[in-house]
């Protein structure tokens, strides 16, 4: 684990990449893609669960899915440049995106991604 000032420094440093604007059309389309595979993950769930209601007691279980998946997506998916390389290694990590589909990045940013996919992968082997 990284100490706490040198995580303060490194956070810091990604949340001031500047870019393009060919990696911001890079970006937008990769987030929009982890998006879009999510809610149809959730959309999925969802038909799931709603066929399995066999008693008026599991009627509102598809609700508090919904309501934990919605919450959910909105704490992970933050379109603003100073969280994306976070965002991006998250969603590589939970595999909703693909390293190549970030291709046309920076070295830089893809770089950082690496790092935070690898800090995960490092930190879920322990």
């Amino acid at each position: 684990m990284l100490p706490c000032a040198k995580m303060v420094r490194w956070r810091s440093d990604i949340g001031d990449l500047n870019w393009s604007q060919t990696e911001k059309r890079i970006a937008r389309k990769a987030f929009d893609l982890a998006l879009s595979r999510e809610f149809d993950a959730v959309i999925q769930e969802v038909r799931c669960r709603a066929a399995a209601i066999e008693a008026p007691s599991a009627l509102w279980d598809p609700e508090d899915f919904l309501t934990k998946s919605r919450k959910d997506i909105d704490q992970r998916y933050d379109y603003r440049y100073s969280d994306l390389i976070e965002v991006f290694a998250s969603l590589i990590w939970s595999g909703r995106l693909t390293e190549a589909e970030l291709n046309g990045l920076g070295e830089d940013k893809l770089g950082a991604v690496r790092t935070i996919v690898s800090a995960a992968e490092a930190w879920s082997r322990r």
